[in-house]
């Protein structure tokens, strides 16, 4: 889900395969999938990034020749020989049953094992009295029996059937076949037992690990059910389109059930500095309303002092001086007495609980603000931005024609009315927006760089790279123009003239905001060197800077946990998928976090719990999925 239409000063993840506006993992699973040639990995096998942010597993190499400790070839074919075996006699067993159905309603009769006047009584005693020999031969003529009594659907007798074959011979496929029977019956916990049992005596029964997965998964215990998913994709070589579909569906489904539960208590905070700075950015600064100035004397026990305070904060910039405002104008609501200002105050609150997460609340603060003061256009922006982001545009659209009959001279409007139209890839009316802002005020940066991104995702190249020209020498000093330039400029493949702009953007930010750094052309310049030589070592210390800087900035954490699984660094990536986890705003952000983190977790834990596949896993080499 989109954040309320950012400013461009937010990265486009190399550099426009997706809106400006994209959320954080909108932007990094678009740029993993769209970068085959160099989609990251774990220990050789390719992440994935589906649309709906889950990620799963597929091979991007040979299989590893390690088969210590397996069984031997001749006895995996016989095995293999045996199961097709079974299943062609259940289907010829269900087949005759259907037959025998429609021929009348004659009384079916039961499956019984052929001989059975020969075979003893099989208990766990009187097995005991019987040879080695004796044993095998009776349970093969009892699992024979139990397959055709499950073809007829004769599911307690194949279960009595296939259980006296394991009291002859303890057998995997006697225990996964019984545990089918118990599936039939929705009997989840003894198809556990039954799969666990089949497993211990083979690892490497895909049949079973799927089988007990899908148990797993309706008992609602999706770690588990994944972690076997997992492993069955690993020993089949990644072969089972079905398998890798259910790891996919898995991931989403314990991401959005665990997402649930956390939301429920999850503390509510703002997001990164360079978030929110960037978010108060993308509207023109008109300064401090009249009579809330520093010079103005205000007591801090009113709201109108409460007020002033909140904006003596913002222009610190910083994380904690951006929960202070939040707090003073929470308080200046709190005192009232607001006279004229009690439509402002709405404002900053709705603004600050949307940048939250509290959808509804800032919905209700923006409409009453309006209804104070029905010509804040600032209100009817910021109310369509939250309709945007709650997947409501054609509400959004109203909000904006509403602003215009308040103001038709507003250059803000235009300007996020344009992002309304970039996020809806309507890009020429974007284009026609943003050019009528900069005409109502040239000296709004963003509009200008905006601009620029939009040729660019229309193919009017020359156009994008000549308006990016003359920002670099109409806003010389201006970071944010060096930094989206070097975006366009990666995303043509021109990589050390990116990280030139990325540079410049980088000491401009040190000269011009040194208290209040942007951080995000330490993060880009961090993706050219890994895209351009995979210079590992001076990616990662780009990341880290930037995160000394701004630690809680959601996109370095993402980039860093991303470089660590690149190198194959499991566990230390999954504490910044974790990470990432604690810092999603939105339940939508923490859902794809949790399956970044779920997918890193179950990778470590199939390393530790099967530790022949960690070596098959590790063997899997190659190049990466194009």
């Amino acid at each position: 889900m989109a954040p309320p239409l950012l400013p461009p000063s937010v990265p486009l993840a190399v550099p426009v395969s997706v809106p400006a506006d994209s959320s954080l993992w909108d932007r990094v699973s678009t740029w993993v999938s769209e970068n085959k040639a160099v989609v990251y990995t774990i220990a050789g096998v390719a992440v994935v990034v589906t649309t709906a942010g889950a990620v799963y597993y597929i091979r991007s190499g040979s299989e590893s020749k390690d088969t210590t400790n397996r069984p031997s070839k001749k006895e995996r074919r016989k095995r293999k020989q045996a199961e097709r075996e079974a299943e062609a006699e259940a289907e010829k067993a269900a087949a005759a049953a259907a037959r025998a159905a429609e021929a009348g309603p004659a009384e079916p009769k039961a499956a019984t094992v052929e001989g059975a006047n020969e075979l003893p009584e099989i208990t766990e005693d009187t097995v005991q009295r019987l040879s080695e020999l004796e044993r095998k031969e009776y349970a093969a003529k009892l699992k024979e029996a139990g397959n055709k009594a499950y073809g007829a659907k004769d599911f307690p007798h194949a279960i009595e059937l296939y259980s006296k074959a394991i009291l002859c011979k303890p057998d995997p496929v006697y225990y996964s076949n019984r545990a089918a029977c118990y599936n039939a019956s929705s009997q989840w916990d003894k198809v556990v037992e039954d799969t666990t049992a089949a497993i211990n005596l083979d690892p490497e029964y895909i049949k079973a690990l799927n089988r007990r997965a899908n148990a797993y998964d309706h008992l609602g215990k999706y770690s588990e059910a994944l972690l076997d998913f997992t492993a069955s994709c690993i020993i089949d070589g990644f072969k089972n389109q079905q398998s890798a579909e259910a790891v996919e569906r898995l991931l989403k489904k314990f991401a959005e059930s665990r997402a649930k539960e956390i939301m429920t208590d999850k503390a509510i905070r703002l997001p990164s500095s360079t978030f929110v700075g960037n978010y108060l950015q993308s509207f023109r600064n008109k300064g401090r309303p009249a009579g809330l100035e520093d010079s103005v004397q205000l007591s801090e026990d009113t709201g109108k002092g409460q007020l002033q305070i909140g904006l003596q904060a913002l222009e610190n910039r910083t994380s904690p001086s951006y929960e202070s405002a939040a707090a003073a104008f929470d308080k200046a609501l709190e005192l009232n007495d607001l006279g004229e200002f009690e439509a402002f105050a709405y404002n900053m609150r709705g603004t600050f609980r949307c940048l939250r997460g509290k959808h509804v609340e800032a919905l209700e603060d923006l409409t009453k603000s309006i209804e104070l003061d029905p010509s804040m256009t600032q209100s009817y922006i910021k109310r369509a931005s939250m309709n945007l982001e709650l997947g409501a545009p054609d509400i959004a659209e109203k909000d904006f024609v509403s602003a215009l009959a308040q103001n038709a001279e507003d250059p803000d409007i235009y300007y996020h009315r344009a992002q309304l139209h970039f996020i809806k890839s309507e890009f020429a009316e974007a284009a026609k927006d943003y050019q009528k802002s900069i005409d109502l005020d040239r000296d709004f940066i963003y509009s200008h760089i905006q601009l620029g991104v939009t040729q660019y995702k229309m193919g009017s190249i020359a156009s994008s790279m000549a308006t990016f020209r003359r920002c670099m020498k109409n806003f010389e000093k201006t970071p944010d123009v060096y930094n989206y330039y070097g975006e366009l400029l990666l995303d043509q493949g021109k990589y050390q003239d990116a990280i030139d702009k990325f540079d410049t953007a980088i000491e401009l930010e040190k000269e011009t905001k040194p208290m209040s750094m942007n951080v995000l052309p330490l993060i880009n310049k961090s993706l050219a060197l890994f895209q351009w030589n995979q210079d590992f070592a001076e990616a990662e210390k780009l990341c880290e800077k930037a995160l000394i800087i701004d630690p809680e900035c959601d996109i370095a954490v993402a980039t860093m946990a991303q470089l660590l699984l690149q190198q194959g660094k499991v566990t230390e990536a999954l504490k910044y998928f974790e990470r990432a986890a604690e810092l999603a705003r939105t339940e939508g952000e923490l859902v794809n976090a949790l399956s970044y983190a779920e997918a890193t977790r179950t990778q470590i834990q199939v390393q530790e719990k099967y530790p022949k596949l960690a070596s098959k896993l590790s063997g899997m080499s190659g190049p990466a999925m194009r």
